[in-house]
């Protein structure tokens, strides 16, 4: 089983003492077995997971912990049938014990555009939102953070994170079964804030913007990632229907237009630093993800549009600083 006792301990030592208090009924709530029939497979599966020592790790690039001499044949091959039991494994990629998970998701690509772009994550205290499994959160870890704290409603991803955490359990890396709307008020407590293909799935998206500016200090880091399209202020993308096959897609802003959100929600310094459409390499099926992927989601004849019609993804970053 998961167990939370020691990040609640140490949390209620510190500003998140509000969020300390009830985080014990959030988690037992979110990863109830009654809401989520699976739950009780993947739980099996980390528990099935081998006790094993690395003898190194890494958290760049590849999430690389352990080597292949590090365990036995047959250690490696339950590991492996453990692992695969979480399938799909969406971000990554992650390497254990000389078993490469290779995601759908690029996600160190993601990582190496907007690093240079933001401040140091050196001692600081940093809250990512909707983070799957933890991918990015251990990068952030790997530049020195003093806390990582990932949250995300998916009890399938936080197992997906417990697997990996279970073989670095020393280190300052947490992710929680809530979303951000769980938080309380007014937090003021994390340097920086990543939201990262998150925007595009709130019905509001000024509501998002508020939530996150109120996890951050004053002074405090944003680092927002998201869909956009190319378009001049005031205009936004609201798919009647389905957006590349994803039926929980809201609003896809121009950059200008998220600018002028963002400012009017409480930040400043906002900086638009570039954005990459989303390329079949960047984000496709694997044996790990075995289910259809971004080639499927675009129309054949024309992969500028998705299959729907709409602009092919275009993915954003944008750098804030709450308000003094």
């Amino acid at each position: 089983m998961i167990d939370y006792s020691q990040l609640i301990d140490e949390l209620s030592r510190t500003a998140l003492k509000p969020w300390a208090e009830v985080l014990p009924a959030q988690i037992e709530h979110n990863l109830s077995h009654q809401r989520y029939g699976d739950l009780a497979q993947w739980l099996a599966a980390f528990d099935a997971l081998p006790s094993l020592s690395p003898s190194t790790y890494t958290l760049k690039s590849e999430v690389s912990i352990g080597n292949a001499d590090d365990c036995s044949a047959q250690q490696k091959e339950i590991l492996e049938q453990c692992l695969r039991k979480l399938i799909p494994w969406r971000k990554g990629p992650f390497q254990l014990f000389g078993i490469h998970i290779d995601t759908e998701w690029r996600s160190d690509w993601k990582w190496e555009r907007l690093l240079p772009h933001i401040a140091p994550l050196k001692n600081r205290t940093i809250l990512d939102v909707g983070c799957g499994n933890g991918y990015h959160c251990w990068r952030m870890l790997g530049e020195g953070a003093k806390r990582v704290i990932g949250i995300d409603p998916s009890p399938r991803f936080i197992v997906q994170f417990h697997m990996i955490k279970k073989y670095l359990n020393q280190l300052a890396v947490d992710i929680l079964p809530v979303g951000i709307q769980e938080l309380p008020d007014n937090l003021s407590a994390f340097d920086t804030t990543f939201s990262m293909g998150v925007l595009y799935h709130r019905r509001s998206p000024m509501d998002h913007l508020r939530q996150l500016r109120s996890t951050l200090r004053p002074g405090g880091e944003l680092i927002l990632e998201t869909l956009i399209i190319e378009g001049e202020l005031g205009q936004s993308l609201v798919p009647e229907g389905r957006y590349a096959q994803m039926n929980n897609v809201w609003f896809l802003p121009s950059a200008p237009t998220l600018i002028s959100w963002l400012q009017k929600c409480g930040f400043d310094n906002v900086r638009y630093v570039g954005s990459d459409a989303t390329s079949v390499n960047e984000q496709r099926a694997t044996d790990w993800m075995t289910f259809q992927s971004l080639e499927n989601f675009l129309d054949q004849d024309n992969p500028q549009l998705t299959v729907e019609g709409h602009p092919a993804p275009l993915r954003g970053i944008f750098v804030a600083r709450r308000k003094s």
